[in-house]
């Protein structure tokens, strides 16, 4: 981009400060930044850190790359051209001091673009699994595709930036050389995600045919909705630098030569990238503004029962029990969630303080318990108590009363349907694809992939 004004990067140093940002409040919203811990649960294995921390590198990286070359561009300046006119000064007549940060800048670049790459390509292996597996393919960790991940995601981290360091002798050849290896690694990526959007309508009805929860058909429409918005962000990421890296290693520079062109073409791709970055984001991190407002609830109701001490008002008691309850029991589907599924702080609610000490006086409530874990999303997996059956009774002459069972819930249908369905596991349980924990079955030989934030 040596041809590119500084105007241009100065976008796309904002649009990547704007993206950490969103990320900062994001990550602070979802679980106070709880998911940024090596050890972030029970859980976390090498899988999920690997994901988390190669895409929470890359947004610095590309950050630090276009705020360096618009620190320098801006520094060097344009020149009077007699054939081009007002042109921004070319690499070649930079400080030397400046032409000393063309390389580190070029490989910070690459090295987060092929990060990026390993988080797009786990995203298209996650869903092609997740759209072609059946009942007997259980495991992610042991699928082709995981292994497809493994040895595409190896190729992309050394050979984005082995590209960059064999062609740093020449900096405008490493800068074309560089977005055409990158554009075509990324575009390939995306072209594979396409019939994704289009089997997935067909994938989705045929898991309301197979009885799956109204909670987990729209967390998975959610996330197709997201992945179209994603899928066309990428398309314009990834074509502008295709056409500047193609026209970069031609002999004769055409685009390359035209500041409006490339300044254009590179703000698109800016555009792209941050929106198609900030929408990953949103799905690898889900939230729930639903349950954050509990919470929040829940917390100043704890702050204003500790104020009056004991003596707390059991009318007041009685009422938090019952906001409480109604949010428990609110069903998956309502219209007060936001982006896909339940964050970690809505799980369970505490009336005690966090140091664990009880206040004297208070009436015990299951939901109010401290040994409740308030990261244990596996309740949602076992039934919940349910009352005695009713038998048919005969109530005289030939009339008959039928009985049955009172108060089925949606959570103890959706354990039903999850045992009998032929439906992998890994669906009914789905979150996030890379809050994945293989845990063992409770019957049988039977294996159980379940998304789970401890």
């Amino acid at each position: 981009m040596s041809h590119s004004s500084p105007a241009s990067y100065l976008v796309w140093t904002l649009m990547t400060f704007v993206l950490f940002t969103f990320l900062l409040f994001h990550l602070w919203s979802f679980d106070r930044f709880k998911c940024l811990k090596w050890n972030s649960g029970a859980h976390s294995g090498a899988f999920k850190r690997v994901m988390t921390y190669s895409y929470l590198v890359t947004i610095p990286l590309i950050f630090t790359y276009a705020l360096g070359n618009t620190v320098i561009k801006y520094h060097e300046g344009f020149i009077a051209h007699p054939l081009y006119g007002i042109i921004p000064r070319p690499s070649q007549m930079w400080e030397p001091m400046a032409r000393n940060t063309i390389f580190p800048l070029m490989l910070f670049f690459s090295v987060g673009w092929s990060l990026e790459m390993v988080t797009h390509l786990e995203e298209l292996c996650f869903w092609l699994f997740l759209v072609n597996s059946g009942s007997a393919q259980q495991n992610w960790f042991e699928s082709l595709y995981f292994k497809t991940w493994i040895g595409g995601s190896t190729i992309a981290v050394i050979y984005m930036p082995l590209v960059t360091i064999l062609t740093r002798a020449d900096p405008l050849k490493s800068e074309a050389f560089t977005f055409l290896a990158g554009s075509l690694g990324s575009l390939s990526l995306t072209l594979w995600f396409t019939p994704i959007l289009w089997t997935f309508p067909s994938f989705l009805n045929n898991l309301r045919a197979e009885g799956v929860d109204t909670g987990t058909i729209v967390r998975l429409t959610k996330f197709s909705e997201l992945n179209t918005i994603r899928v066309v962000m990428r398309f314009f990421f990834t074509v502008p630098f295709l056409i500047l890296g193609i026209d970069g290693v031609r002999p004769h520079k055409h685009v390359n030569e035209s500041m409006l062109w490339t300044d254009f073409l590179i703000m698109v791709a800016g555009f792209g990238c941050a929106i198609s970055s900030g929408i990953t984001l949103v799905i690898f991190f889900p939230r729930s503004v639903e349950g954050e407002i509990a919470a929040r609830d829940a917390a100043k109701e704890r702050k204003r029962t500790r104020s009056f001490g004991p003596t707390a008002s059991m009318v007041d008691m009685e009422s938090t029990h019952r906001q409480m309850s109604a949010f428990k029991n609110a069903p998956s589907s309502a219209g007060g969630t936001y982006l896909l599924t339940s964050s970690p702080v809505k799980q369970a609610f505490s009336l005690h303080s966090y140091d664990g000490d009880d206040i004297a006086g208070r009436p015990y409530h299951p939901d109010m318990h401290p040994d409740k874990g308030a990261w244990d999303d596996e309740e949602r997996d076992v039934p919940a108590a349910l009352p005695p059956i009713k038998p048919n009774r005969k109530r005289g002459g030939r009339d008959v009363e039928h009985g049955g069972v009172e108060g089925l819930t949606e959570n103890n249908l959706s354990v039903h349907n999850l045992r009998l369905s032929n439906v992998n596991p890994v669906i009914h349980n789905f979150t996030s694809p890379i809050d994945l924990a293989y845990v063992s079955a409770t019957a049988g030989n039977e294996s159980r992939l379940t998304f789970n934030r401890r």
